[in-house]
Parts: C-alpha cells; structure tokens; sequence
C-alpha cells in the first residue's frame, strides 16, 4: 500500500524535539536535502505500489535517502539503519520531522524495496543527483559535452574459487538436500572429503603438487559417487526428481568442467560470478561483472553505470553506456574519450570517439589536453571502490550486480555535492581542524 502524504502539523509536541532546531540548517547534508526534488521520487515509484492492500508503506524520501546515505559512506543495511537512529541529521536528510529512538524500518525491507525497483527502477536515483547537479551549479551543460568512459570490475563476495573447495562445498549440499529429503545414500563421504580437503591444503602449502592433486582427484571422485547415487534413487519419483534437478545439474556442471573451459563454475551461491582479467599486476583474475562508468570530463560527475555479463569485450558496451548516459542527463555528447580497449566500439552516434594515447603529437594542444583528462575516470573508480560499495557486492543474482552497480553512482555524486556545499559553507576555502594528542 502506498505511503499517504504527512499533513501539516501546528501543534508541536511537548515531549519531543523537532529536527530544525536540533541541526544547524547550514550543514551541508541540510542545504543538499533543501535541494534534492524528493516528489519527484512519489511521482517515479507510485507505479511499485497497490493501492488500498497490504499494510500502508514506509515514505518513499525515508527510503531513497537511506540508500543514499548507504552507498554515500559505505554501509550495510543494517549499519545504515542504526546510524540513523543516532545521528539527527540524517534523520533531517530523510524527511524526519521529530527525533527518533527507535529504528525507522527493518533492514530487509530496504532489500525488498530494491527488489520491487529492480535496476530500472534505481537509476531514477541517479537520474535525480544529475539534477541537483545542476540546480547547484556542481555540473553544467557545457560540461556534458565532453564524457569519459571506461570499463572496470565489480567483484562479487565469493571466496577464492579452487577446485578442492568447490568439490567439497558441492558435494556437502547434495548430502544435505538428500537427508532434507529423505534420500538414504550408500556413502556420504563427508569425513573422508573433509580429510582430503586438509590434505590438498597442506600438501599444496609444502609445494608437494602431485600429492595435493591427488587428493583434489580424489575429493572429484567422492562428488561422482554422490551425484550418481542421488540420480538413481531418484530415477521415477517425480517429486524427488524435481527438488533435485538444480543441484544434480550444478554438480555435473562442475564434475565435467576442465581447466581451459569457457563458463565455468565459480561460486555455488552466486553462479553468475565470471572470472575476468583486467592485466593487473597485483591481482591477475577478478570474479564477478564487468561495469562501464560514464562521467565528465571535466567534472568526473558521474553521469552513467550499469552492469555487464556475460564479459563482453569494452568497445562493445560504448553504445550502451553512451545511450544509459545521454537518457539519464537529458544530453547529447559530442566528445567521447576512452583508452586503447575501446578500438573496434560498436557506437554508431553522432559524437566523436577519440581514443586516448594514439596519435597524441598529431592532435591539436586544445585536444590534446582533454586526451590527458581521460584518465581522469581511473581516480573516480578507485573512490567507488574505496569509499563506495562498489568494490565488492553482496546482493544476490545478476539483478543485484546491475542495482549495486547503478546505485554506486548516486553514492559518489552525494559525496561530491557534500563536498561543494562544505566548501561554500566556509566562505570559499576549507577549515581543518588539528585535534590535540593525547
């Protein structure tokens, strides 16, 4: 059920302190909360909700400035959630109009809530940072002209996939599902996986190779004899066949994969996980999607994110990218910049794409220099990365990548409109205050 609209109240309260006298309305989370159009929001997400069922929903500003303020500092739904409780400002910035003790919502509703959006329905908060952008002079449109684009990788939270863990971890579920299920297997093989799945370990740590893929062979073999077991017991009973068919399908998959094999079987949770390689140095395979960034050249405003599968190769989600962008900021550009990976694109509009670091001394110095500010992009994945949530995900199945990856978006622009406003709010220069040492 949709939230109703709070009336205006004159009565105050005697026994409770309203929010505008307890915070300071020069902050800067103060001015940007004055600034951001929350109907715009109602207007967007009025279409998620039925009318006159279900229990009356939480305000829609309620749950768009906690995901703002979540992916703005790096937290999890339920540290975000009992931040608020604590910090009158917040509870400013997400419509509060009295303080309160007590938490405003569960922390799984805010899944639930980004569940019913979908990834379609999330970028309408990045579409709303691009405004206030705007409305606060951070961004200009003459700073639309000239875009970045660039590709990187959003890791899921798996663990480092090996051969020995996934046999083990696979063959444990499918013991687990037949004694849910009343299957009584001939063997289970858990001890004796267990013991292997030591050994492989120790072995591998003494550098002694041949001994630890003997107990990999061996923890393969033990899965083969469970996968098998399980599919003769349930070989013409419908119900056990049906309950069974995911995970029966899942260990064949990864019983059969080989070493060189395309779409292999990384994690046992997260299945659409990918392994990547990106030619670190320090980190040679990342698993999880790649993400395409779009921002200003010279703003770094981020004006576009989405998630990739499938591992496509750069140049070929340019022409996505550009329209996400151009859709989301209501512009059309007529410079793109991007690196070396992009040759071969497959844009087909009416902007120039100037590949970066070929051809340099043969460019103008005006252009030159906008080649330079290409890289700019690089500085801005690393603060999604580090300061933002963008570094590892956590949401579930491939919807959860594209929602963490777009909602990423937002949380870097919130922190660079908190940052504009600080600096105006000190009269044009920033104050650092020294505490003393103890």
């Amino acid at each position: 059920m949709q939230a109703k609209p709070r009336e205006m109240v004159r009565q105050e309260e005697i026994f409770r302190f309203r929010l505008d006298r307890i915070c300071d309305e020069t902050n800067a989370l103060c001015k940007l909360s004055r600034v951001i159009q929350w109907s715009e929001f109602d207007k967007a997400f009025g279409g998620f909700y039925s009318e006159g069922k279900g229990r009356p929903a939480k305000p829609t500003r309620l749950m768009v400035g906690l995901h703002y303020l979540k992916h703005a500092y790096d937290l999890s739904d339920e540290e975000v959630v009992s931040q608020w409780v604590e910090n009158p400002y917040w509870q400013y910035f997400c419509g509060g109009e009295y303080f309160e003790h007590e938490l405003p919502i569960d922390p799984s509703l805010m899944t639930k809530w980004r569940n019913r959006l979908k990834s379609g329905g999330v970028e309408k908060l990045l579409e709303e940072t691009i405004k206030t952008g705007f409305q606060t002079k951070v961004l200009s449109q003459t700073s639309l002209q000239r875009v970045n684009v660039d590709t990187t990788v959003q890791e899921k939270a798996v663990t480092f996939p090996t051969d020995a863990k996934l046999y083990y971890r696979m063959l444990l579920k499918l013991v687990k599902a037949a004694k849910v299920g009343g299957l009584e297997l001939r063997q289970s093989y858990t001890r004796l996986a267990k013991r292997s799945l030591i050994m492989q370990g120790r072995y591998a740590h003494a550098r002694q190779m041949k001994r630890a893929k003997k107990q990999i062979k061996k923890l393969r073999t033990y899965l083969g004899r469970v996968t098998r077991d399980i599919e003769r017991k349930a070989l013409g009973r419908k119900e056990l066949a049906e309950s069974f068919a995911s995970l029966l399908e899942m260990a064949k998959r990864l019983f059969s994969q080989k070493r060189d094999d395309k779409n292999k079987l990384y994690s046992l949770h997260a299945p659409e996980v990918e392994c990547i390689a990106k030619g670190k140095a320090h980190k040679k395979y990342e698993f999880g999607c790649k993400v395409s960034v779009a921002t200003t050249s010279k703003d770094n405003f981020i004006v576009g994110v989405q998630a990739f599968h499938g591992n496509p190769y750069d140049g070929h989600t340019l022409k996505e990218a550009v329209s996400q962008a151009e859709r989301l900021a209501e512009f059309e550009a007529k410079e793109l910049f991007v690196d070396k990976g992009y040759r071969g694109h497959d844009y087909e509009g009416d902007a120039v794409v100037h590949v970066a670091k070929r051809g340099m001394s043969k460019v103008k110095p005006s252009l030159r220099k906008w080649l330079k500010r290409r890289s700019a992009i690089e500085p801005v994945i690393g603060h999604m990365k580090n300061d933002g949530r963008l570094g590892r995900n956590y949401l579930l199945g491939k919807e959860g990548d594209k929602i963490n990856a777009i909602l990423c978006g937002p949380g870097h622009n919130i922190r660079k409109l908190l940052a504009w406003l600080l600096f105006f709010l000190f009269g044009g220069r920033l104050k650092i205050v020294f505490h003393p040492t103890n």
